[in-house]
């Protein structure tokens, strides 16, 4: 048994890590800007990079010594638009052009911080184009079609210059880099390092750190989840054993039938209807809040009404294979009572599915219920992430899906381990 978990845990490590990469994709390379999401998008340069370089996004996804930077974006000038023409002086179409002497001005968005280290790259041709720094063999009086790189590593608190000498300059690209401190600075290693220290980010939209607000939300999550798995389970299982012992009879159709009439309710029409009759019409429930127990009974009547017509016959499924086996029919033979065949030995020997079924279900006990927590004001993980999702609190979202995707896996774990337990039959080789 120990061997057998040591090595489902070292099997769990790469999915582990494979969920962290996943995660990452998803929220940092495909989900676009978190700081435009979060700070909207006439949010001006400065408070994007603040953000970006607060949260560990200023720098390269995966490697690199240098990134792009929001205080000037890079151009070309071939194809640069009017509006951008217009920022850097440029004229109308073609390259930029620097006479004899002439300075490039750069039009920063806003003043270079002095603790960064910054490179400017400009690429053009001309005969007064720098030599110092020049990266291509070839020079402008060889040939027209030539093209110099120029690059200047520099600090903050230096102004960088790119001055034409000796000659008329055109520029066809202009580029600012931040640097990082080594190669593999960058958002993934970042986001890595975090998530090995329990270190989950901080909340956008609320400004505290996400693991203070995943405790403060899992106690309110499994106090309304708990009781609905819980309850919902034992109420299930004795219908559904009560349908395969009655099987074909009133009582087996008629909870068919009841099943049937709950799987096609819809989950909101179960939610409005409980709280505008239950709870306002006949005040039986309280309608909003999470001050006592008693503002759960409600959620936790239709989370397990909305639930159960799929558990009975599921689980009606499953022992009624269980009932036509021949040593349910030679325990009859023997005598033994309903009670004793039904709940000992046919429920016994279903439990692999029920565990299977019931390990798919523990990960939602961390995340809550989405509807029933903001419907009913209860200030869980569902609650938390939906207003996440609204207000773009990307570190919230991130965390809810890496904490959840990660619980899947040690669910699973468990669910081998129990089957194991209930059924001698399975072997942990």
């Amino acid at each position: 048994m120990w061997r057998y978990l040591a090595r489902r845990l070292a099997q769990a490590v790469p999915t582990a890590l494979g969920v962290v990469l996943v995660t990452f994709v998803l929220f940092n390379v495909v989900g676009g800007s978190p700081a435009a999401q979060v700070l909207g998008q006439n949010a001006g340069p400065l408070a994007l990079e603040e953000f970006d370089l607060a949260r560990g996004y200023a720098k390269p996804l995966f490697c690199g010594r240098w990134t792009a930077t929001r205080a000037l974006a890079a151009v070309d000038f071939a194809t640069a638009a009017p509006s951008v023409r217009a920022q850097w002086h440029a004229g109308d179409s073609g390259w930029l052009s620097l006479a004899d002497g002439e300075e490039l001005v750069l039009p920063l968005a806003f003043p270079l911080p002095a603790e960064g280290t910054w490179r400017l790259t400009v690429e053009g041709r001309g005969p007064g184009f720098p030599q110092c720094g020049k990266k291509f063999s070839t020079v402008w009086k060889k040939s027209a079609k030539s093209s110099t790189v120029w690059k200047k590593v520099f600090h903050g608190v230096e102004k960088p210059t790119f001055r034409a000498a000796g000659g008329a300059v055109e520029i066809r690209r202009v580029r600012l880099e931040r640097g990082t401190r080594h190669f593999f600075d960058s958002q993934l290693t970042d986001y890595i390092g975090r998530v090995a220290r329990l270190d989950l980010g901080t909340s956008a939209s609320l400004n505290q750190p996400v693991t203070r607000l995943l405790r403060a939300g899992i106690g309110p999550s499994l106090a309304l989840t708990v009781p609905i798995l819980l309850v919902e389970l034992v109420v299930s299982l004795t219908l559904a054993l009560l349908c395969a012992y009655r099987r074909g009879a009133w009582l087996d159709r008629l909870l068919v039938a009841v099943c049937v009439a709950l799987m096609s309710v819809n989950y909101l029409v179960w939610i409005v209807a409980g709280q505008f009759l239950l709870a306002y019409r006949w005040g039986w429930f309280p309608v909003w809040g999470f001050e006592s127990w008693r503002y759960l009974l409600l959620p936790v009547l239709i989370g397990v009404a909305t639930g159960l017509g799929v558990n009975v016959r599921f689980y009606r499924t499953i022992l009624l294979e269980e009932m036509h086996k021949d040593y349910v029919r030679t325990a009859f033979a023997k005598g033994l009572r309903t009670e004793r065949v039904l709940f000992k030995h046919v429920l016994k020997n279903a439990l692999g599915p029920v565990i299977t079924n019931v390990a798919v279900a523990l990960p939602f006990l961390y995340t809550g219920s989405v509807l029933l927590e903001n419907f009913f004001g209860i200030p869980g993980l569902g609650y938390l992430s939906l207003n996440a999702i609204h207000s773009a609190d990307v570190d919230v979202v991130r965390a809810v899906v890496l904490v959840g995707a990660l619980l899947f896996t040690a669910a699973n774990i468990l669910a081998d381990v129990a089957l194991a337990w209930v059924d001698p039959r399975v072997k942990l080789a």
